[in-house]
């Protein structure tokens, strides 16, 4: 009986603590196929998975659920992080990338706290949105020439790319995607793979699009900021696992004018078809190709305070963040990223549903 009382405190002190940062603001806002397999094993997030751990590729009611007296008043703030750190492509060596680990305990914390944070309750109501359709842009350069070499499911796209970064000390790998902006500049990935989700932002970000077998076609492009909904950076709210990176500059051109830009489409209908592609690295993948999957959302069943949606996948981890397009290539508009899975062996990934509060993060990235 003691325990249990200890483990509802402590419950009770984190809603607490989650209602009472999403009142008071304490981030300041910046502008910017398979059957899913039943387990109580816990997510952890895609960065790059290792066997024994548990897949991250770190769920819903339905979209017109009634808000709650719960809804976060925070609405779409946004979190903002200026990179300060200069070198991060020349750190980024062959070695480094080639042995950036596993960041599954990222994912398993982020889980454990959306789980107490959200006990036996609705997914956070947003105010409803328009759907908002934004075109991409197709690159002002010729596509290079890529050897292409073992396993490789996808020809590398040249808007979609390999992200490595630094985060507590540790290096780790996600995937990511050039997205349009008026900075032509700007980069998705998933929340866990830019900041703790509560806590740091990441250091040495880069981007590596077209990444295959080591290669950097199109060169490392570095994060000069990072934008992610408040909801995320404040508490790690599994529903907002989508962030933003902007770019520098490379030998004087803009991203998207290098690699072109994928349209981005937010407040779409649910249970949409899809393509998702990303980076696995976990077996029987070894994150040096670019790999995809195909299939018709529907909604988390085990966790359905995330909001989230889910497609027929076997990607392993080092796919988080990797963009999902809504219809059958990695032409249509970006809809969501890699977010988690459930198992080593999962057979289904899920992303988060993009609303109005990533719409604003991402507005915010955009216009940066």
């Amino acid at each position: 009986m003691k325990h249990l009382f200890t483990k509802l405190s402590y419950v009770r002190y984190l809603q607490f603590r989650q209602s009472a940062v999403a009142i008071t603001g304490r981030l300041t806002p910046s502008i910017g196929r398979n059957n899913v397999t039943k387990t109580k094993t816990l997510a952890t997030s895609l960065l790059s998975l290792s066997a024994a751990a548990i897949l991250a590729l770190v769920g819903t009611t339905s979209a017109n659920a009634a808000p709650s007296k719960d809804a976060d008043t925070s609405g779409a703030a946004v979190s903002s992080h200026v990179v300060s750190d200069t070198g991060a492509a020349d750190y980024w060596t062959p070695e480094r990338m080639k042995t950036a680990q596993s960041g599954e305990i990222l994912a398993a914390k982020a889980l454990d706290r959306g789980k107490l944070l959200n006990l036996g309750k609705a997914p956070v109501a947003e105010a409803p949105g328009a759907i908002s359709s934004i075109a991409g842009q197709q690159a002002a350069t010729d596509s290079k020439t890529i050897d292409r070499k073992v396993n490789q499911s996808e020809t590398p796209v040249k808007h979609i790319g390999k992200i490595f970064f630094t985060l507590g000390g540790s290096n780790y790998v996600c995937s990511g995607n050039s997205v349009t902006a008026a900075n032509k500049s700007t980069v998705s990935t998933a929340g866990h793979c830019l900041n703790e989700g509560p806590g740091a932002y990441a250091t040495n970000f880069v981007f590596v699009p077209a990444y295959l077998n080591g290669a950097a076609p199109y060169g490392k492009w570095t994060a000069k900021a990072l934008y992610a909904p408040t909801q995320w950076a404040s508490n790690g709210n599994m529903q907002y696992d989508t962030a933003f990176a902007v770019m520098n500059t490379l030998n004087g051109q803009r991203l998207a004018d290098v690699v072109g830009s994928s349209g981005v489409q937010f407040n779409a209908a649910r249970g949409l078809s899809y393509k998702a592609f990303g980076y696995p690295a976990g077996s029987p993948f070894n994150g040096e190709s670019l790999k995809s999957c195909s299939g018709t959302a529907t909604n988390d069943p085990y966790n359905p305070q995330f909001n989230s949606q889910g497609i027929p996948c076997n990607m392993t981890g080092g796919s988080s963040g990797g963009p999902w397009f809504i219809g059958n290539s990695s032409t249509g508009y970006q809809n969501s990223v890699n977010s988690y899975g459930y198992g080593s062996n999962s057979t289904s990934m899920y992303g988060p549903y993009w609303g109005t509060v990533i719409q604003s993060t991402y507005n915010t990235a955009a216009a940066s």
